[in-house]
């Protein structure tokens, strides 16, 4: 819809033909607030015949125009949502060699762990509508693939391109929580959260887990560690099927102890299903930011009728040009 910021300013419209119906003597007196061309075009109109009506109508036509523009036309724009500030959201992803581990299964196929947790996180990630999220992905050392953004269609491309080894085959999670730290410190007033995936022991990095936990309390960094691998399968060998135990490296003091540190908690992912309950579960206990601000984009408009008057103004300005020539 159309609306004018200084409406009152339309109450200057008919001021060209008040000033008409005043005396002469007062409109002399009053010279300051006559509108050139207008009062004098209605009273010579008649001597210039049609050229005097088209200089009449014209300057009628600019006026309007400048007192419309002088009243701010703008548009205003269907109310957009605007998320509320203050929830930032990390997600760590290891991506070390165990990450191979064709263990969990989606929609009735054996896939590996990384697999698992792109199908389950992208679903998660999407539903954090007004939530500025990130994305860490860690092996020998860890990396910053996305920083936090509310675009969550780019955080689910990008982790959709993740590829296990792609920054080594061993596990730094000290890195990756310090990293996680570094960011959220840039952010002066956020409810700080980390949600870090691993599935195994940290092997690698120059931060260790307990030194990355000071700095998280220090900062105010709340941290969810979730433990991904079933707890047994399978293994084909020269005597048969055999089961083994593939999360056996899994350092679940160590996260537990993360967690709790921080005010988070820890969980433990076997399967997909689990993996979705966690989240349903992470969705419940940092629930996304409810309250947001409403605001209507305007758009102003005033420079059309400006511009249409200026036109019009050079218009008038030529004519007694173009009569000369003819002459």
């Amino acid at each position: 819809m159309i609306e004018f910021a200084w409406i009152w300013a339309l109450a200057a419209l008919p001021l060209p033909f008040l000033m008409r119906l005043l005396p002469a003597k007062k409109r002399t007196e009053q010279a300051a607030l006559m509108v050139p061309k207008v009062s004098a075009g209605l009273s010579i109109v008649s001597k210039q015949g049609g050229t005097g009506r088209f200089k009449l109508f014209t300057a009628i036509i600019i006026w309007m125009l400048l007192v419309l523009a002088c009243a701010r036309p703008q548009w205003l724009g269907e109310p957009v949502s605007i998320p509320a500030e203050g929830r930032d959201l990390m997600v760590a992803v290891d991506l070390s060699g165990s990450m191979k581990v064709d263990d969990m299964t989606v929609n009735g196929r054996q896939v590996n762990r990384l697999v698992m947790i792109k199908h389950v996180l992208m679903d998660f990630i999407q539903r954090r509508v007004g939530d500025r999220i990130g994305l860490i992905l860690f092996a020998d050392t860890a990396y910053l693939q996305t920083p936090l953004t509310y675009d969550r269609n780019t955080i689910s491309d990008m982790l959709n391109d993740t590829v296990i080894g792609l920054v080594g085959e061993q596990t730094a999670i000290g890195d990756a929580v310090g990293l996680a730290v570094k960011r959220f410190k840039q952010k002066e007033e956020s409810n700080r959260v980390l949600i870090l995936l691993t599935d195994g022991q940290n092997t690698a990095g120059n931060i260790d887990p307990s030194q990355a936990k000071e700095l998280a309390v220090a900062e105010d960094v709340k941290i969810y560690t979730i433990g991904v691998g079933a707890d047994q399968m399978l293994v084909r060998g020269l005597f048969g099927n055999r089961r083994v135990n593939p999360s056996q490296d899994l350092d679940e003091d160590m996260l537990t102890d993360l967690a709790q540190s921080t005010g988070g908690r820890y969980f433990r992912a076997r399967d997909t299903e689990s993996l979705q309950q966690i989240y349903a579960i992470l969705d419940e206990l940092e629930p996304v930011e409810r309250e947001s601000r409403q605001m209507r984009p305007l758009q102003a408009l005033f420079y059309y009728p400006l511009g249409a008057a200026l036109l019009l103004s050079f218009a008038m300005a030529l004519v007694p040009l173009f009569s000369r020539g003819k002459q």
